[in-house]
């Protein structure tokens, strides 16, 4: 069994799901049935006896394009577990770039980062290289920089607090650093934080870190050892948009990738083009009328 949850611009819809079914026809996929979800008449689900879901992602994006989507081989379930990136997903920035403006940097640094997602670069390489840049900044611009720049993603408090709500347990893991996602955390109602922690001496950045590296394995790991508390049958939920998230977005029975890099995108079962966050509510046919208001 094929099970897609789209939402894709309300006009035209009717005559491109003709057009797309005569495209999986063409295939050698059935469509079973197709049904609406919403009064609003953009969030379409899907049914097909079975196939390949590389097949129907690529006919969602030829026909439904830009869409919010989720593409299963079981039948939709509410999650027990929900783990999420924080830089450009929960949040509007990448925080390492915000900081590196502060030492008039963000330039050198934003190109690192920006190739460390795309999945260019060694993750804890470009880290570190990075981190060693900002040393001798002092410690007062993180509290300045989570003052002035750093603003929750558009529907990340609803998605969080509404999740919670119906008893699904929250992570925030980062390959950023705790000094801002603990703060984020706070902000947004996660339960667990998982990230990297900037070494300060004397009230200044050294240029390192302290302890392991929070990369994309043991963003993975987190995933899986949480998620193992549940015993059998666990739905997980994950959210990202990098590189260093993809073993972890692989992992969860839904890993969304949230205006994603290619690679990212590529690799997760659902992705958010269109929307906001509370697009993944939506794609879980979770009520607006039950949603937390952030």
């Amino acid at each position: 069994m094929l099970i897609a949850r789209l939402i894709a611009d309300p006009a035209g819809l009717e005559t491109r799901l003709d057009a797309a079914t005569t495209a999986l026809e063409g295939e050698g996929l059935q469509l079973a049935a197709a049904q609406m979800l919403d009064f609003c008449g953009d969030t379409l689900e899907l049914l097909l006896p079975g196939g390949d879901p590389a097949v129907l992602r690529r006919i969602i994006d030829e026909y439904f394009a830009p869409s919010d989507a989720i593409v299963v081989e079981r039948a939709f379930a509410m999650p027990h577990l929900f783990v999420s990136d924080m830089d450009s997903t929960m949040i509007g920035q990448e925080c390492i770039d915000e900081l590196a403006d502060f030492a008039d940097l963000k330039p050198q640094i934003a190109a690192i980062t920006e190739r460390a997602m795309q999945g260019e670069l060694d993750f804890e390489a470009a880290l570190r290289e990075r981190v060693m840049l900002l040393r001798d900044l002092p410690e007062t611009a993180i509290l300045e920089c989570l003052d002035t720049r750093i603003e929750p993603m558009p529907g990340a408090r609803t998605l969080v607090e509404t999740l919670k709500s119906r008893g699904c347990r929250t992570v925030l893991v980062t390959g950023g650093f705790h000094q801002f996602a603990d703060p984020v955390a706070d902000w947004l109602g996660f339960e667990r934080v998982v990230g990297n922690r900037l070494e300060i001496d004397g009230g200044r950045m050294t240029g390192g870190l302290v302890g392991p590296i929070t990369d994309s394995s043991v963003k993975q790991r987190v995933l899986e050892d949480e998620a193992a508390q549940f015993g059998h049958d666990v739905v997980t939920l994950a959210t990202g948009d990098g590189a260093n998230d993809i073993p972890m977005l692989q992992s969860a029975t839904y890993g969304v990738a949230f205006r994603a890099k290619p690679k990212a995108r590529a690799a997760a079962n659902g992705w958010i083009d269109r929307g906001d966050l509370t697009a993944i509510l939506r794609l879980l046919d979770i009520p607006e009328s039950d949603w937390v208001a952030g």
